[in-house]
């Protein structure tokens, strides 16, 4: 008889809206709540699951938080439960995407958020 097993580990996004204005950079975001698990399969079927974290992570900068694991719970059953910033824990900043490529010409000062090689004000590079 053969036996296929194994642990590995599973994501799963919970069902919870709320928009809020971000701590972190102060734009409009919203939560996204997930859970991580560690799991047991047999014929690629999960049996046991444990090791369960849920996470909260802005949709505006994707800033990460633990969720206090009851509050956790109670979204997961699709209970009534309302996050407050008591009950996250900062894992991750984030930085909005508008900064990502944010560069600043070091001759002129002029700014941009585009992806260029020369500087469109003075034409040094950057």
């Amino acid at each position: 008889m053969l036996f296929i097993f194994g642990i590995s580990q599973g994501r799963k996004l919970l069902d919870y809206t709320k928009t809020i204005i971000c701590g972190q950079c102060e734009g409009y975001g919203r939560y996204q709540v997930f859970m991580t698990y560690s799991y047991f399969s047999i014929f690629f079927i999960p049996i046991i699951k444990w090791n369960r974290h849920y996470y909260v992570q802005m949709s505006c900068c994707n800033t990460v938080y633990e969720l206090n694991p009851e509050k956790g719970k109670q979204i997961s059953r699709r209970e009534s439960a309302d996050i407050s910033e008591q009950d996250l824990t900062l894992v991750q900043s984030g930085h909005r995407a508008d900064e990502w490529n944010y560069k600043r010409c070091s001759s002129c000062g002029y700014e941009t958020s585009e992806n260029f090689e020369y500087c469109p004000k003075c034409g040094q590079h950057f």
